[in-house]
């Protein structure tokens, strides 16, 4: 049977709701993140198997694997590989099908639509054309998850978006770097 293979990106809480739902829909999902994942909700992040060794949500199970060619047998084990090597690495070894950029880092992107047949895309910043077939606007408000086919996101306000009334108040910032 031949399956569509998905390589994330960041499995952070984002990334890590589309990640369970392709893998429930069947396809297979690899993930790629940093050594020490800046996910704000670790216990519903699959990237969270980097500090755990294995995490489980819902019934799917992620592990940190630390080789390429763990991916494979991590797969037919019906578990989510995640690895911490350069996701450029990755794409030249699986050659996935889509790439989906989740990390929402709100920077330019070092990617662009040659790294798989459909490179996907969350925030802004991203170029749809450029740097990707699609991209999903993450921007709080009426055009939250549309796809945008040409031209970037909604730009980043730097302010967070109001929740239960609040909105700068709800966010804990360091008093030192």
């Amino acid at each position: 049977m031949f399956q569509k293979t998905v390589l994330f990106r960041g499995g952070g809480d984002i990334a890590s709701a589309s990640i369970y739902k392709l893998k429930k829909a069947g396809l297979r999902v690899v993930v790629c993140d940093i050594a020490k994942p800046t996910c704000v909700r670790r216990t519903v992040s699959f990237c969270n198997a980097i500090y755990e060794g294995e995490w489980e949500i819902q019934g799917e199970t992620s592990r940190h694997i630390h080789t390429l060619t763990d991916i494979e047998s991590t797969l037919d084990a019906g578990i989510i590989p995640v690895l911490t090597i350069p996701d450029r690495e990755v794409i030249d070894y699986l050659k996935p099908d889509v790439f989906v950029d989740a990390t929402i880092s709100k920077k330019p992107p070092n990617y662009d639509t040659s790294w798989a047949p459909l490179v996907i895309g969350l925030g802004p910043r991203i170029v749809a054309g450029v740097h990707a077939h699609v991209v999903i606007e993450t921007q709080r408000g009426h055009h939250l998850g549309s796809l945008i086919r040409e031209g970037e996101a909604i730009a980043d306000t730097g302010i967070p978006g109001v929740i239960g009334g609040y909105d700068l108040d709800r966010v804990l910032r360091a008093p030192h770097a």
